[in-house]
């Protein structure tokens, strides 16, 4: 027995370390080697059609973000354009309040212009080189100039054009006088006074207009 195990420690002890090292290195490659198999074709196939449904869950992902970006970018614009018309809305309602504000004493002042044209045709009328019409004048003027006065603080301008370029957009012909002394179109007389409200044109005035002889 003592010689046996003599003999197998001197045969260990005659291999040399390296020998140990490759023995040891081929075990383990041929135990990896082992454990490592091929995958079957029932397997490749599930990892192809795992790999395939990914691919298509990656499309129609994509899609959806495409799709939930259009919609998006349609009602951002839907949304501008009902801001758009809800400040076109409120400027219009603006621009109706403001007209309103600037017209709505026209019918008043429609009315109130014969009573005005009363007034300058009896100061036409009477004679004021009469002293006994004297008082009457100056209460007559006195009332005329008050309404002018107010007509005035209302935005109201007198069209009295007398001697200026008969004006179709502000004047109205009665008739036309042949007149060698002006030129042709000329406002020679004014039969009624006309009026403008804030610019807009109330009443024409009514004139008479030169020609060439």
């Amino acid at each position: 027995m003592a010689r046996e195990r003599s003999e197998e420690d001197q045969t260990t002890e005659g291999v040399q370390p390296e020998a140990l090292a490759d023995e040891h290195t081929t075990a383990t490659d041929e135990a990896v080697s082992a454990e490592i198999e091929d995958p079957s074709a029932a397997e490749r196939e599930q990892a192809e059609e795992a790999l395939h449904e990914e691919a298509e869950s990656a499309d129609a992902l994509h899609d959806e973000i495409i799709k939930l970006q259009e919609q998006l970018a349609v009602q951002k614009d839907i949304a501008l354009r009902a801001q758009a018309e809800e400040q076109n809305a409120r400027r219009r309602a603006q621009q109706d309040i403001d007209r309103a504000r600037k017209f709505a004493v026209e019918k008043l002042l429609q009315d109130l212009l014969p009573v005005v044209d009363n007034l300058e045709r009896a100061l036409a009328t009477i004679d004021s080189a009469d002293e006994s019409n004297k008082a009457l004048v100056e209460g007559i003027e006195l009332t005329h100039k008050s309404f002018v006065d107010t007509l005035t603080k209302n935005s109201v301008e007198v069209v009295d054009p007398a001697g200026e370029p008969f004006d179709p957009e502000l004047h109205q012909a009665m008739t036309q006088i042949p007149n060698g002394e002006v030129e042709p179109n000329t406002v020679l007389e004014v039969f009624q006074k006309g009026y403008r409200l804030n610019g807009r044109l109330v009443r024409p005035a009514m004139v008479v207009v030169s020609k060439a002889p």
